[in-house]
């Protein structure tokens, strides 16, 4: 059941579980122990039991389908999910069995777990480093697959940002076995190498870039942390003591000013000449924002829809999804036009105000369409913790999204 490829780093153990449910069985990787046939759900005609890959390293678990005779398919789209803050891989284990459920024979889910619990306050740099090298190490154990999505909750979300600006366009040729879409031997190296590195990331077509309650604009100025009241004398107090959460603190109240560059925040909404923030996020073709309206105490409506405040549609106005009862309310923008856009980072004045930062941020980030879907749990029992609960991390929320 492993791959022949000799994938680094090497996976630990395998867990399959029934679709339908039942015991979970586990078995090490040298003694697979017999396999019984299991009830199929009316999900998988021919598919029967969740395979999980556990990486020996800490990075995390794969997740894909199996038929009973323990036989897979080959995936050619890999999922990636980021957990938040102080979060970790088994956050996202149910909604990776969800998009399996749903598409079975094409996709791998990946539950990242090299920024987990106290590494989460390392810096949100630091962190997408890891993401990046994360990804470059499951891309190696799945050679089959060609295309890429993210999916991430909160904090998560700018990591996953920063992540793929760090793997836009790299070349990672050399480090892969045979697969992902060699060029054919008529063409050139150098066109060779072209077309398969333009545009994508490690090599992989970009598909859906999803965040949920991500704080876009980070999370100081403008009442981003509903928690605080509005108050911003509040907010600056503590803004001041950020740094208690590590780099990632500063991070998300943009008090970083590393070697006299602006905050972290607001380069990451430009392209520099070393990495290319805003050309990654462009280069996927859906480009998702989930927000929670209201209850969410840390992160705000605006800042995790890519909104102002005066754009955030009237709550009188929003009616439930007929499927999805807390979805209230859907919309697509289009991009804004190119003229419109933000000046490079070298052209980013560092003596901004924290709201010109949240403007500037906005700006650019709306250079791109965006899928916005807004949640509410009102009426819900889940409502005080609708930070979490949008993550749909527990069997009875799967209605959720």
């Amino acid at each position: 059941m492993m791959d022949s490829e000799g994938a680094l780093p090497q996976v630990q153990e395998i867990e399959q579980e029934g679709v339908g449910g039942g015991t979970n069985k586990k078995m090490e990787v040298k003694n697979e122990t017999k396999k019984k046939k299991k009830k199929r759900s009316s999900y998988f005609p021919r598919f029967g039991c969740f395979r999980i890959e556990h990486d020996a390293s800490g990075g995390g678990f794969d997740i894909e389908v199996v038929d009973e005779s323990g036989q897979r398919p080959t995936p050619t789209h890999l999922i990636i999910m980021i957990n938040g803050l102080v979060g970790s891989a088994q956050n996202w284990k149910f909604a990776a069995k969800q998009f399996l459920k749903r598409y079975p024979e094409d996709t791998i889910v990946h539950c990242s777990e090299r920024n987990s619990s106290m590494l989460t306050f390392d810096g949100v740099d630091v962190m997408g480093d890891r993401l990046a090298e994360e990804v470059i190490s499951v891309i190696k154990r799945h050679p089959s697959v060609q295309k890429i999505s993210f999916v991430g909750h909160s904090l998560g979300g700018l990591v996953a940002r920063y992540a793929i600006a760090k793997l836009y366009g790299r070349d990672i040729s050399m480090e892969l076995p045979q697969g992902n879409g060699h060029c054919e031997s008529q063409i050139s190296d150098q066109e060779c190498h072209d077309r398969k590195y333009e545009g994508k990331i490690a090599g992989l077509e970009p598909i859906n870039f999803i965040t949920s309650a991500t704080p876009h604009l980070g999370s100081r100025g403008h009442k981003q942390v509903p928690m605080f009241c509005g108050f911003y004398s509040l907010e600056k107090a503590v803004s001041r003591v950020a740094g208690v959460f590590g780099k990632t603190g500063k991070h998300l109240f943009l008090t970083d000013r590393d070697n006299g560059k602006p905050p972290l925040l607001l380069q990451m909404v430009h392209d520099s000449e070393d990495i290319k923030f805003l050309s990654a996020l462009r280069s996927f073709k859906r480009r998702v924002a989930y927000a929670n309206v209201l209850y969410d105490q840390l992160v705000g409506w605006s800042t995790s829809s890519i909104r102002r405040r005066k754009e955030l549609p009237k709550r009188q106005h929003l009616s439930r999804h007929e499927k999805y009862p807390h979805i209230v309310n859907v919309e697509t923008t289009k991009s804004t036009s190119v003229a419109d856009e933000v000046p490079d980072e070298s052209k980013v004045s560092s003596g901004s105000s924290k709201l010109d930062y949240e403007e500037e941020m906005i700006k650019s980030l709306t250079t791109m369409s965006w899928d916005r879907i807004d949640v509410s749990f009102s009426g819900s029992m889940q409502k005080i913790l609708a930070h979490s609960t949008i993550q749909a991390s527990f069997y009875f929320l799967k209605y959720i999204m």
